[in-house]
């Protein structure tokens, strides 16, 4: 190979490297009220959760997952949402990362509602455009068998909500809930519409009074109600930052405003910047500092790789 186009292919590689080692995968948010599983183990502490579902979520899928609490995703769905994810694995999205999240129990966190007007809100922590449609078990729903989409009242979903506007980490938005006894689920999925990325979680609910069964005509849910469900604080996203495999920064088709709030800790101070998006100056410094090494090699063997060719003239 000529010495110009091998230095040619040297940088083009060390570019490539480049930018695979400055740009991580990327995550969004979940539910946060109702909390998500993921939220809910993830407050409990990945390393010795307290309720027996996330432990046997984290002994499933181990820690990792929850430490990624947000990225339950498919990047490229573009509203194909049960093309691409199969029943029995709604919670994870088809990800084998999070598929403790699908375990069939019926003793998962429940937040507890009543049916009537619901305020929703979703914790983001890189906004972006889009649609979130949650939905709700019908009646009959058993928690101790996999979830599959025909179990979801997809034709009536409790709530819709088209480009809200994210206000101290969350987007906030209105929905109604029918009438429903014992644990429920939402499921919920944010569609972006400045990309064909989507996101999903599953939230347990608990409605109160005796479940209805679809076996046998008894409860599968029995009589001991499921754990009350809380999500993580803004201290807990900040302490578990440094373990997460996801870039929690805006992106590819944030607005501006979004972008200069997710990129930006002077503007609203680092302790809120870091709480809000997770994101860890000691990962971001290791990762600039890795660039940057590999850019000078890059240029340092572009050089020489030039002086021979320069000196056999």
């Amino acid at each position: 190979m000529p010495p110009r186009r091998k230095a040619a292919v040297v940088v083009a590689l060390g570019s490539t490297a480049l930018a695979l080692a400055a740009s991580p995968a990327t995550a969004h948010g979940s539910m946060g009220d109702p909390v998500s599983r993921v939220s809910q183990c993830y407050a409990e502490g990945p390393e010795s959760p307290r309720s027996a579902a996330c432990k046997a979520a984290v002994a499933v899928g181990g820690t990792q997952a929850l430490y990624d609490w947000n990225g339950v995703r498919i990047g490229d769905a573009a509203g194909r949402h049960r093309q691409l994810v199969p029943d029995g694995k709604l919670c994870s999205a088809n990800n084998e990362e999070f598929k403790g999240l699908d375990l069939a129990r019926a003793d998962w966190p429940a937040t507890r509602v009543r049916d009537g007007s619901y305020t929703f809100t979703y914790r983001v922590t890189a906004p972006h455009k889009g649609t979130f449609t949650v939905y709700l078990t019908k009646p009959g729903y058993d928690p101790a068998k996999p979830l599959a989409w025909s179990e979801l009242d997809l034709a009536h979903p409790v709530a819709t909500a088209t480009d809200p506007v994210a206000s101290g980490g969350f987007y906030t938005f209105s929905g109604t809930l029918p009438e429903r006894s014992g644990k429920q689920l939402l499921y919920a999925v944010w569609q972006r519409s400045d990309s064909p990325e989507a996101f999903y979680s599953c939230s347990d609910v608990d409605f109160g009074g005796a479940a209805e069964s679809t076996t046998g005509g008894t409860s599968s849910t029995g009589s001991t109600p499921a754990p009350v469900a809380s999500a993580p604080t803004d201290r807990q996203v900040a302490a578990g930052a440094d373990r997460s495999t996801m870039s929690h920064h805006g992106h590819g088709g944030d607005t501006a405003a979004a972008s200069r709030t997710a990129d930006a800790p002077e503007a609203a101070g680092t302790s809120r910047n870091l709480a809000e998006t997770g994101a860890s100056t000691g990962t971001t410094c290791l990762a600039l500092g890795g660039a940057a090494a590999l850019a000078l090699g890059s240029a340092a063997l572009f050089l020489s790789v030039r002086r021979r060719a320069t000196g056999r003239r």
